[in-house]
Protein backbone atom coordinates (compact mmCIF):
# COMPACT_ATOMS: atom_id res chain seq x y z
CA UNK A 1 0.00 0.00 0.00
CA UNK A 2 1.12 3.51 -0.53
CA UNK A 3 1.81 6.06 2.53
CA UNK A 4 0.98 9.78 2.42
CA UNK A 5 2.83 12.41 4.07
CA UNK A 6 1.12 13.87 6.83
CA UNK A 7 -0.71 16.85 6.44
CA UNK A 8 -0.40 16.96 2.37
CA UNK A 9 -2.84 14.79 1.03
CA UNK A 10 -1.59 15.26 -2.39
CA UNK A 11 2.44 13.83 -1.80
CA UNK A 12 2.85 10.22 -2.48
CA UNK A 13 5.11 7.97 -1.26
CA UNK A 14 6.61 4.51 -2.54
CA UNK A 15 4.62 1.46 -2.56
CA UNK A 16 5.68 -1.34 0.49
CA UNK A 17 5.47 -4.90 -0.26
CA UNK A 18 5.78 -7.34 -2.76
CA UNK A 19 4.77 -6.65 -6.65
CA UNK A 20 4.72 -10.52 -7.41
CA UNK A 21 4.40 -13.83 -6.27
CA UNK A 22 3.93 -17.21 -7.85
CA UNK A 23 5.22 -17.25 -11.57
CA UNK A 24 1.74 -16.17 -13.85
CA UNK A 25 0.18 -19.44 -15.67
CA UNK A 26 -0.14 -19.26 -19.26
CA UNK A 27 -3.72 -17.80 -19.69
CA UNK A 28 -2.55 -15.15 -16.87
CA UNK A 29 0.16 -14.34 -18.67
CA UNK A 30 -1.86 -14.14 -21.76
CA UNK A 31 -4.35 -12.04 -20.32
CA UNK A 32 -1.84 -9.61 -19.05
CA UNK A 33 -0.03 -9.26 -22.11
CA UNK A 34 -3.36 -8.76 -24.30
CA UNK A 35 -6.31 -7.72 -22.32
CA UNK A 36 -4.79 -5.31 -19.83
CA UNK A 37 -4.13 -3.07 -22.17
CA UNK A 38 -7.29 -2.71 -23.72
CA UNK A 39 -9.09 -2.40 -20.06
CA UNK A 40 -6.11 -0.46 -18.44
CA UNK A 41 -6.58 3.08 -16.85
CA UNK A 42 -4.90 5.68 -18.97
CA UNK A 43 -1.16 6.24 -18.02
CA UNK A 44 -1.72 10.26 -17.73
CA UNK A 45 -4.60 12.82 -17.54
CA UNK A 46 -7.86 13.13 -15.44
CA UNK A 47 -9.40 9.74 -14.90
CA UNK A 48 -13.59 10.45 -15.58
CA UNK A 49 -16.46 8.38 -16.64
CA UNK A 50 -16.63 9.61 -20.07
CA UNK A 51 -12.82 9.21 -21.02
CA UNK A 52 -12.68 5.29 -19.14
CA UNK A 53 -16.36 4.19 -20.74
CA UNK A 54 -17.41 6.69 -23.07
CA UNK A 55 -20.60 8.32 -21.15
CA UNK A 56 -21.55 9.80 -17.67
CA UNK A 57 -22.14 7.04 -15.33
CA UNK A 58 -21.90 6.08 -11.20
CA UNK A 59 -17.95 5.68 -10.73
CA UNK A 60 -17.10 2.89 -8.47
CA UNK A 61 -12.93 2.78 -7.49
CA UNK A 62 -11.78 -0.16 -5.34
CA UNK A 63 -8.57 0.10 -3.60
CA UNK A 64 -6.43 -3.11 -3.35
CA UNK A 65 -9.18 -5.46 -5.24
CA UNK A 66 -7.29 -8.47 -4.11
CA UNK A 67 -8.46 -10.91 -6.83
CA UNK A 68 -10.87 -9.15 -8.22
CA UNK A 69 -13.78 -11.08 -7.21
CA UNK A 70 -15.55 -8.26 -4.99
CA UNK A 71 -14.95 -5.79 -7.77
CA UNK A 72 -16.64 -8.30 -10.32
CA UNK A 73 -19.44 -9.45 -8.78
CA UNK A 74 -20.49 -5.57 -8.10
CA UNK A 75 -19.97 -4.33 -11.97
CA UNK A 76 -22.18 -7.84 -12.55
CA UNK A 77 -24.44 -6.38 -10.27
CA UNK A 78 -24.27 -3.21 -11.44
CA UNK A 79 -23.69 -3.11 -15.26
CA UNK A 80 -24.59 0.67 -15.43
CA UNK A 81 -22.25 1.82 -13.47
CA UNK A 82 -18.45 2.29 -13.72
CA UNK A 83 -15.87 0.51 -12.09
CA UNK A 84 -12.31 1.63 -11.02
CA UNK A 85 -9.80 -0.81 -9.55
CA UNK A 86 -6.45 -0.59 -8.34
CA UNK A 87 -3.59 -3.26 -7.60
CA UNK A 88 -0.18 -3.27 -7.16
CA UNK A 89 0.04 -7.05 -6.77
CA UNK A 90 0.39 -8.72 -10.61
CA UNK A 91 -0.66 -11.67 -9.35
CA UNK A 92 -4.38 -10.09 -8.27
CA UNK A 93 -4.27 -8.49 -10.86
CA UNK A 94 -4.41 -10.67 -13.49
CA UNK A 95 -6.80 -12.69 -11.20
CA UNK A 96 -9.28 -9.78 -11.76
CA UNK A 97 -8.36 -10.45 -15.44
CA UNK A 98 -9.82 -13.75 -15.52
CA UNK A 99 -12.85 -13.03 -13.50
CA UNK A 100 -13.30 -9.56 -16.21
CA UNK A 101 -12.79 -12.02 -19.25
CA UNK A 102 -15.25 -15.11 -17.58
CA UNK A 103 -18.00 -13.10 -16.99
CA UNK A 104 -17.91 -10.18 -19.50
CA UNK A 105 -17.63 -7.41 -18.03
CA UNK A 106 -17.41 -4.66 -20.04
CA UNK A 107 -17.25 -2.16 -17.12
CA UNK A 108 -14.04 -2.25 -15.79
CA UNK A 109 -11.21 -0.54 -15.88
CA UNK A 110 -8.20 -1.63 -14.34
CA UNK A 111 -4.69 -0.33 -12.55
CA UNK A 112 -1.43 -2.08 -11.67
CA UNK A 113 0.14 -0.27 -9.76
CA UNK A 114 -0.47 2.40 -7.06
CA UNK A 115 -4.11 3.20 -6.12
CA UNK A 116 -3.50 6.62 -4.46
CA UNK A 117 -2.05 7.60 -8.08
CA UNK A 118 -5.20 7.32 -10.03
CA UNK A 119 -7.06 8.83 -7.59
CA UNK A 120 -5.68 11.53 -7.49
CA UNK A 121 -6.36 12.35 -11.19
CA UNK A 122 -10.73 11.79 -10.72
CA UNK A 123 -12.25 14.55 -10.28
CA UNK A 124 -13.63 15.64 -7.26
CA UNK A 125 -16.70 14.69 -6.33
CA UNK A 126 -17.18 12.44 -9.27
CA UNK A 127 -17.17 9.03 -7.25
CA UNK A 128 -20.41 7.41 -5.98
CA UNK A 129 -18.40 4.70 -3.93
CA UNK A 130 -15.04 3.86 -2.73
CA UNK A 131 -14.26 0.85 -1.13
CA UNK A 132 -10.96 -0.41 1.00
CA UNK A 133 -11.68 -3.86 1.87
CA UNK A 134 -8.43 -6.19 3.97
CA UNK A 135 -5.90 -3.70 3.36
CA UNK A 136 -2.29 -4.85 4.98
CA UNK A 137 -2.85 -4.32 8.34
CA UNK A 138 0.57 -2.93 8.72
CA UNK A 139 0.22 -3.92 12.54
CA UNK A 140 3.89 -2.79 14.13
CA UNK A 141 3.40 0.31 15.67
CA UNK A 142 6.26 1.94 13.80
CA UNK A 143 5.03 0.99 10.15
CA UNK A 144 1.74 2.60 11.01
CA UNK A 145 2.33 5.44 8.64
CA UNK A 146 2.15 2.74 5.52
CA UNK A 147 -1.26 2.10 6.39
CA UNK A 148 -3.91 3.35 3.76
CA UNK A 149 -6.11 4.47 6.77
CA UNK A 150 -4.91 7.58 7.51
CA UNK A 151 -5.31 11.18 7.07
CA UNK A 152 -4.22 11.95 3.87
CA UNK A 153 -5.61 8.94 2.09
CA UNK A 154 -9.23 9.52 3.78
CA UNK A 155 -9.01 13.34 3.53
CA UNK A 156 -8.55 12.18 -0.52
CA UNK A 157 -11.08 9.81 -0.55
CA UNK A 158 -13.60 12.76 0.94
CA UNK A 159 -13.08 14.76 -1.82
CA UNK A 160 -13.46 12.17 -4.63
CA UNK A 161 -16.83 10.99 -2.88
CA UNK A 162 -20.00 12.60 -4.11
CA UNK A 163 -21.81 13.81 -1.33
CA UNK A 164 -23.83 11.13 -0.44
CA UNK A 165 -21.57 9.18 -1.77
CA UNK A 166 -20.14 5.83 0.43
CA UNK A 167 -16.91 4.74 1.51
CA UNK A 168 -16.79 0.91 2.50
CA UNK A 169 -14.27 -0.48 4.47
CA UNK A 170 -13.50 -4.21 5.79
CA UNK A 171 -10.82 -5.56 7.71
CA UNK A 172 -10.54 -8.78 10.33
CA UNK A 173 -7.40 -7.32 12.20
CA UNK A 174 -8.14 -5.88 15.47
CA UNK A 175 -4.93 -3.29 15.51
CA UNK A 176 -6.06 -2.05 12.46
CA UNK A 177 -9.56 -1.81 13.18
CA UNK A 178 -9.06 0.29 16.00
CA UNK A 179 -6.59 2.51 14.17
CA UNK A 180 -8.98 2.91 11.38
CA UNK A 181 -11.72 3.96 14.01
CA UNK A 182 -9.77 6.24 15.48
CA UNK A 183 -8.76 7.86 12.14
CA UNK A 184 -12.23 7.89 10.72
CA UNK A 185 -13.53 10.01 13.66
CA UNK A 186 -11.13 13.24 13.20
CA UNK A 187 -12.88 12.79 9.77
CA UNK A 188 -16.47 13.00 11.04
CA UNK A 189 -17.43 16.60 9.59
CA UNK A 190 -16.83 14.39 6.36
CA UNK A 191 -17.85 11.13 7.08
CA UNK A 192 -21.33 9.59 8.66
CA UNK A 193 -20.52 6.30 10.21
CA UNK A 194 -24.03 4.27 8.49
CA UNK A 195 -24.18 2.27 11.98
CA UNK A 196 -27.22 2.03 14.41
CA UNK A 197 -26.19 -1.04 16.37
CA UNK A 198 -23.25 -3.76 16.90
CA UNK A 199 -24.63 -5.77 13.61
CA UNK A 200 -24.57 -3.11 11.46
CA UNK A 201 -20.97 -4.01 11.32
CA UNK A 202 -20.56 -6.97 12.72
CA UNK A 203 -22.53 -8.29 9.57
CA UNK A 204 -21.87 -7.98 5.81
CA UNK A 205 -24.37 -5.63 4.49
CA UNK A 206 -26.57 -6.75 1.22
CA UNK A 207 -24.38 -6.35 -2.31
CA UNK A 208 -21.07 -6.41 -0.42
CA UNK A 209 -20.08 -9.86 -1.60
CA UNK A 210 -16.93 -12.32 0.22
CA UNK A 211 -13.81 -11.55 -1.17
CA UNK A 212 -11.16 -15.17 -0.88
CA UNK A 213 -9.09 -13.30 1.62
CA UNK A 214 -12.75 -12.28 4.12
CA UNK A 215 -13.38 -16.57 3.29
CA UNK A 216 -10.00 -17.73 4.10
CA UNK A 217 -9.87 -15.39 7.44
CA UNK A 218 -13.05 -16.70 8.69
CA UNK A 219 -12.61 -20.84 7.86
CA UNK A 220 -9.25 -20.99 8.29
CA UNK A 221 -8.01 -18.58 11.21
CA UNK A 222 -11.26 -18.52 13.03
CA UNK A 223 -10.95 -14.50 12.71
CA UNK A 224 -14.28 -11.99 13.28
CA UNK A 225 -14.28 -9.58 10.31
CA UNK A 226 -15.74 -6.19 10.60
CA UNK A 227 -17.85 -3.93 7.97
CA UNK A 228 -18.04 -0.18 7.96
CA UNK A 229 -20.21 1.81 5.66
CA UNK A 230 -19.81 5.52 5.92
CA UNK A 231 -21.91 8.66 3.99
CA UNK A 232 -20.08 11.32 1.91
CA UNK A 233 -21.53 14.56 4.32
Amino acid sequence: MTAYKEGDPTTLNRLYGRSQGKPLRGRQQKLVEELLPQIAVPAEGPVTSQLLFGNDRPMHFEIGFGSGEHMADRADMLPDHGFIGAEPFLNGVAGALGHVDDRTLPNIRLHHGDALEVLARIPDGSLSFAYLLHPDPWPKARHAKRRMMNDGPVQMIADKLKTGGEFRFGTDHDVYLRHALMVMRRHSDRFEWLAENPADWQNRPGGWSQTRYEKKAREVFGHEVWYFRYRRR
